[in-house]
C-alpha cells in the first residue's frame, strides 16, 4: 500500500527531452529495470538495461536484500545515500515500505555519524553549497541550481549545532538533505521542489580544521556583521526569486538561531526547526501525557498545561523554544497571563538554575525566591550554582525535560527525587520524564533506567528511537521531524 495513497498525483506525468545514458544517470527520472517496454524504446534504453521489466515491489525486494547485507548502521546509511544518488523512485519506495526501520538510518541517530565523517565518506555532492569567500558570486551560484525550477522549500543550515554533536562545518549539508527527505517521505513533498543548503562560514571544530581531507572552507567561523550580511544575502535571494517558498532554518547555534528567525519571520515564511519544531512536538507530547499522568479525584485537577511544574535542562535554542511554545499554549488554552505562565518554568543550564538575585529576565526565576540562599556548597565555597538535583527537590516538577546533550544528567537520585515527591503529593500521579537529547549516546537517561528507578510509573519519551523496553512498554519518540 502506498504511503501516500491519498495523494495519487503528487508527481504528475511530464514530457522529457533527455534520453539514453543521460536519463539513466538522472536520479529524478531513472527507473532502473522498472522502465516499461514502450519507454525503453522511446528513450533509447533497450540495449542499456537488462531485458526483464521489474515491478517496484521486485526492485524494493532486491534493494532491501542488498541493504540487509550491510552489517552496520553507517554502512546502511551510505548504501541508501548511493541509492538516492541513482534512483529517487526506488529510494523513496524502499523507505516507505520499511519506515520504522530506516528512518533512524537516514535521520537521527545514524545521520549524525555520517555528518561527522562527511569529508571521509564524500562521494558525490548533493545540495547548494554557499561559501563565505565566494559570496560575490552567490546570486549566480544560486541561479545555476534553481533557475527554471519550481521550488517550495529551502532547508538551510550553517552547521554550528548539528544533532547534538556541535559544529560540523560543511558536513552539515547532511542534516539539510535528511530533513528534505523527511518532507518527502512523510509530508509528500515532491523532492524536485526542495533545495538543501549549507552556508559554509567556516568551522571552529579543530578536528576538521586539522584534517587534510576536510572538504569545506578550512577557517574559523565568521561572526558579527560579516556573518549577518552573508546570511542576509542568501535570504534576500530566496525572497527575490521564490517569495512563496518555505525557508526552513536548521541547527543554527544558540547565539544566531533566535536572532535570524526574529529578523525574517515577519517578511518571509520562515521556520526554525530547533526552536519552533522541537517546541511544537514537545507541546503535543506533553498535552497527550498530562491526560493520563494525573489520577486526582478532583475533576480536571492536574490536567491543564498551567497545572504542571516544568524543569528544562538545557537553555539553548531547543530548551527556550520548548518553553516558549508551552508558555504560549498556556496563555491561549488556559487563559493565564504571560507572567504567570513564565513562572511555571525552571530552566537549568550548565551554570545551574537560571536565576538572578538583582534583576528579572524572561524564564529566569525572580529575585524574590532567594535561590542564592539554598545553594549547595561543594568543594568551591564560592559556588553560586543551583544544581539540577537541588532544583528538583525544591520544585517537585511534574514534567522533566532534557535537551542538554549532557549524557546521564538525569541520574538515579534526580529521577527518584522527582518520583517520590509526586508520589507523596498525589499517589496516582505519573512523572513525565523526557530525555530528548540526540543522538542516543547523548541522552540524559536511558528509558529502561528511568522506568526501573520509578517502579515503572514514569511516562517516558525520548528524542531518538529506543524501541521496546519490554513486551509491554514501548518508548515513544519526540523528534521535531514529526512536525
Amino acid at each position: 500500500m502506498s504511503l501516500h495513497a491519498h495523494k495519487p498525483n503528487i508527481v504528475p506525468a511530464i514530457r522529457l527531452a533527455i534520453r539514453g545514458e543521460q536519463l539513466l544517470t538522472s536520479p529524478r527520472f531513472n527507473k532502473g529495470t522498472g522502465f516499461p517496454t514502450n519507454e525503453r524504446k522511446a528513450f533509447g534504453l533497450s540495449s542499456r538495461i537488462p531485458y526483464r521489466v521489474n515491478t517496484i515491489d521486485e526492485q524494493c525486494e532486491r534493494a532491501y536484500g542488498q541493504l540487509r547485507a550491510r552489517d552496520t548502521p553507517i554502512r546502511k546509511n551510505t548504501f541508501l545515500q548511493s541509492l538516492k544518488d541513482q534512483n529517487w523512485t526506488l529510494y523513496y519506495a524502499l523507505l516507505s515500505r520499511h519506515l520504522k526501520e530506516l528512518v533512524p538510518i537516514i535521520y537521527t541517530p545514524t545521520q549524525g555519524d555520517a555528518i561527522a565523517s562527511y569529508s571521509h565518506l564524500f562521494r558525490r555532492s548533493e545540495g547548494l553549497y554557499l561559501t563565505f569567500p565566494e559570496q560575490d558570486s552567490m546570486e549566480q551560484d544560486f541561479l545555476e541550481q534553481t533557475q527554471g525550477r519550481e521550488i517550495d522549500l529551502f532547508v538551510c543550515t550553517d552547521s554550528e549545532a548539528i544533532l547534538g554533536i556541535g559544529d560540523q562545518g560543511v558536513g552539515g549539508i547532511g542534516i539539510s538533505t535528511a530533513k528534505s527527505t523527511m518532507y518527502t517521505l512523510v509530508g509528500g513533498l515532491d523532492p524536485s521542489r526542495s533545495v538543501s543548503v549549507v552556508l559554509d562560514v567556516g568551522t571552529n571544530n579543530e578536528d576538521l580544521l586539522n584534517d587534510p581531507l576536510y572538504v569545506g572552507w578550512p577557517f574559523s567561523r565568521v561572526r558579527g556583521e560579516e556573518y549577518d550580511n552573508f546570511v542576509d544575502k542568501f535570504v534576500q535571494l530566496v525572497r527575490k526569486y521564490y517569495p512563496h517558498s518555505l525557508l526552513h532554518f536548521e541547527d543554527f547555534g544558540v547565539t544566531n538561531a533566535h536572532r535570524i528567525l526574529d529578523r525574517y519571520r515577519d517578511t518571509h515564511a520562515a521556520f526554525n526547526d530547533d526552536i519552533q519544531g522541537t517546541g511544537a512536538v514537545t507541546l503535543a507530547c506533553i498535552m497527550a501525557a498530562i491526560g493520563v499522568s494525573s489520577r486526582s479525584s478532583v475533576k480536571g485537577q492536574g490536567k491543564r498545561l498551567s497545572d504542571q511544574r516544568y524543569i528544562i535542562l538545557g537553555a539553548g535554542s531547543a530548551g527556550m523554544g520548548i518553553a516558549v511554545q508551552i508558555r504560549d499554549a498556556m496563555i491561549t488554552a488556559d487563559g493565564v497571563s504571560k507572567d504567570a505562565a513564565n513562572l511555571r518554568f525552571w530552566m537549568v543550564d550548565r551554570e545551574g538554575l537560571l536565576y538572578h538575585p538583582s534583576f528579572e529576565k524572561e524564564f529566569y526565576r525572580p529575585a524574590s525566591e532567594k535561590w542564592d540562599e539554598i545553594i549547595r556548597v561543594g568543594a568551591d565555597d564560592a559556588s553560586t550554582r543551583v544544581e539540577l538535583l537541588d532544583t528538583v527537590k525544591e520544585v517537585k516538577p511534574t514534567v522533566l525535560i532534557g535537551c542538554s546533550t549532557a549524557s546521564g544528567a538525569f541520574t538515579e537520585e534526580v529521577v527518584k527525587a522527582m518520583a517520590e515527591a509526586l508520589q507523596q503529593e498525589d499517589p496516582g500521579t505519573k512523572p513525565i520524564i523526557m530525555p530528548l537529547s540526540n543522538p542516543g549516546k547523548l541522552v540524559e537517561a536511558k528509558p529502561e533506567d528511568v522506568l526501573r528507578w520509578t517502579g515503572g510509573r514514569a511516562l517516558v519519551v525520548t528524542g531518538s528511537p529506543f524501541g521496546n523496553v519490554n513486551m509491554d512498554t514501548y518508548i515513544a519518540e519526540c523528534n521535531n521531524a514529526l512536525i
